[in-house]
């Protein structure tokens, strides 16, 4: 930010430098100087050429004074402007620039993306596991330093200011955003959180940290979906280690696998699926995916088909859940 400051100090100072000069050998030059021959004598003078003066100032003691001073001056304006610029190059700056620029353009073109506000270690293991799913998202984190460490889990797009300002959201796209995931240091921001991001896109999908229990009820009364509990859910895998160990390293293993990603996933049946209707062997989803269908949501209700027979029909708005590779999702998302 210093070198950025300095460049644009430079070559203001270098713009009023350029002013001075033409100013002074239109004025000390006389009349018949005019100001184009001002406006050359200036830059050759600037650029230290010596091509000669346009015009003898040998009789003219004022102008040959002012010539002999301006020259100083415009070594030393030179001097700051290639310092500040190469300062500039070398600190990476105009490298950070380049890349946030292509990175926004990056952001602007997401649609049905995730955002993910926050960046401590919550954060880092949804991060990590949107970059496993290969899932669309981008990072609202204010801290460079948990940006950069935030960095080594893999390459997505980031933005580094505070999410709880409407205008960083917006330009987090959170109006075409699928969803939300709020991990703030204190259940104060992800409140506030949570009513800036409903405020902005009313039918966005919230997942909020809420670490004291108390505070559930009025994040999901201020518009939250779905509020985690750290502490409820780490109690709840140590009791599933003890009394379900064999399970438990079942799930560890699925998620922890890094050459073949597993994951339950879910698909959405819309209204112009071609699969409405048709039995399950009929659509072979899991011949064609390798997918293994474990439950069907019917749309607007509650329960679940566990284990469904091949001859259940999908209907329109069904959940299918599988256990399946992004890949295998993806390819069960275009059919």
């Amino acid at each position: 930010m210093k070198s950025r400051k300095r460049v644009i100090a430079s070559l203001l100072i270098f713009a009023a430098v350029f002013a001075l000069g033409v100013a002074g050998f239109k004025i000390f030059g006389g009349r018949e100087w005019s100001l184009l021959d001002s406006i050359y004598m200036t830059v050759i003078t600037v650029a230290t050429i010596g091509y000669g003066e346009v015009h003898d100032l040998s009789g003219n003691l004022p102008a040959r004074v002012f010539s002999t001073a301006y020259i100083l001056l415009s070594l030393g304006t030179i001097a700051f402007a290639v310092t500040s610029i190469t300062a500039f190059i070398v600190e990476g700056e105009l490298k950070n620039l380049l890349g946030r620029r292509k990175m926004d353009k990056e952001i602007s073109k997401l649609d049905q993306h995730y955002i993910v506000c926050g960046g401590d270690e919550t954060a880092q293991t949804i991060i990590q596991e949107m970059v496993s799913t290969k899932k669309k998202f981008v990072v609202i984190e204010p801290s460079k330093e948990r940006l950069d460490k935030l960095a080594e889990l893999g390459d997505f797009p980031f933005i580094q200011e505070d999410p709880l300002d409407d205008d960083v959201l917006l330009k987090g796209g959170i109006r075409r955003a699928k969803g939300i995931l709020l991990s703030l240091p204190s259940d104060e921001a992800n409140l506030f959180a949570v009513v800036t991001a409903r405020s902005l896109n009313p039918s966005i999908r919230i997942v909020a940290k809420g670490i004291d229990v108390k505070s559930h009820g009025k994040m999901k009364r201020a518009g939250a979906d779905y509020v985690v509990s750290p502490t409820f859910i780490g109690g709840m895998r140590m009791v599933s280690q003890m009394i379900r160990p064999a399970v438990v390293t079942f799930l560890d293993t699925m998620l922890r696998e890094r050459e073949e990603v597993l994951r339950f996933d879910e698909v959405h049946v819309g209204r112009e699926s071609p699969l409405i209707g048709k039995t399950l062997s009929h659509c072979g989803l899991r011949e064609k995916s390798g997918a293994l269908l474990v439950a069907i949501q019917r749309g607007g209700e509650k329960g679940y088909i566990f284990n469904p027979a091949q001859a259940t029909a999908i209907q329109e708005g069904d959940i299918l859940i599988f256990i399946a590779t992004p890949d295998s999702i993806r390819e069960i998302e275009k059919a």
